[in-house]
């Protein structure tokens, strides 16, 4: 595997079966920095080349923090130059991390704040524990959401709920975040990782083939007039039957037994 024995500064990663679970560890608060942002990109692509990995499980440490976003001291001196790679560094690690080709899952232990928000957003699906807290209060202290905050809140809450986190600096809470439909599920103090895993199992139950194309199409919605991304539906589904998980698929539904993928 090309990322045995590796080291990621700020995260800690795990294997359990085809899925890979991230653990984000720099306390006390596990704020973001320029190191640890490039070790996720990188662990992302490590992950993508490795045709075992199926899905991916994104935690916090502890049950206080799942992230609480960038460290502000990088930008007490006012530098442009620090914020532009700061702001780049955020990009490249979120932007690896949404187009990871399994089904990622931001397991929200405790405060999600700024650019620990965000890495949750460009996750696939997202759980809350019942004591989580998520924000992106960056305008309160003269900045803004540069990690695809402003962009991808919207397209899950709707813009009037993103105004309310944004303009208003609005924290909300795990129940208001699954009503708001911010997150996906709300589970009790402790048990968003199992959830996670529990998820990434059922999805592990998909051909990682047919998973990775369907995902690319619903995110094509982000970009593409819908004209353009059905005629793109039909060619991914014709696609498919150049793979060896198409023909397992079918054939293990007509003998009536699970399908053994190869994600090939």
């Amino acid at each position: 595997m090309s990322h045995a024995g590796k080291h990621y500064t700020g995260l800690h990663l795990a294997i359990d079966g085809h899925v890979a679970v991230v653990t984000l560890t720099n306390p006390p608060a596990h704020t973001w920095t320029r190191e640890s942002l490039t070790a996720l990109r990188d662990l992302v692509r490590d992950l993508d080349a490795d045709r075992d990995i199926y899905a991916l499980v994104i935690t916090g440490d502890g049950e206080k923090f799942f992230s609480a976003g960038a460290d502000l001291k990088q930008f007490a001196d006012g530098d442009k130059s620090v914020a532009r790679e700061a702001a780049r560094r955020f990009g490249e690690a979120f932007e690896t991390l949404s187009s990871f080709r399994g089904v990622s899952i931001a397991a929200i232990n405790g405060y999600a704040m700024g650019g620990g928000l965000e890495c949750a957003l460009a996750c696939d699906l997202r759980i809350a524990e019942e004591h989580a807290q998520m924000a992106l209060p960056e305008a309160s202290v003269g900045l803004l959401p540069c990690a695809g905050g402003t962009q991808n809140l919207a397209r899950l809450v709707g813009e009037g709920w993103a105004k309310r986190m944004i303009l208003l600096g609005e924290r909300v809470d795990a129940a208001t975040a699954q009503q708001i439909g911010l997150v996906e599920a709300v589970v009790p103090k402790g048990e968003g990782k199992a959830r996670a895993l529990a998820w990434a199992h059922q999805a592990e139950k998909q051909s990682p083939v047919s998973l990775a194309a369907c995902k690319k199409l619903v995110q094509a919605t982000r970009s593409q007039t819908q004209s353009t991304a059905l005629v793109q539906e039909r060619e991914a589904f014709v696609d498919l039957f150049d793979s060896a998980d198409q023909r397992e698929g079918v054939q293990a539904f007509l003998e009536k037994r699970a399908p053994l993928w190869k994600n090939a």
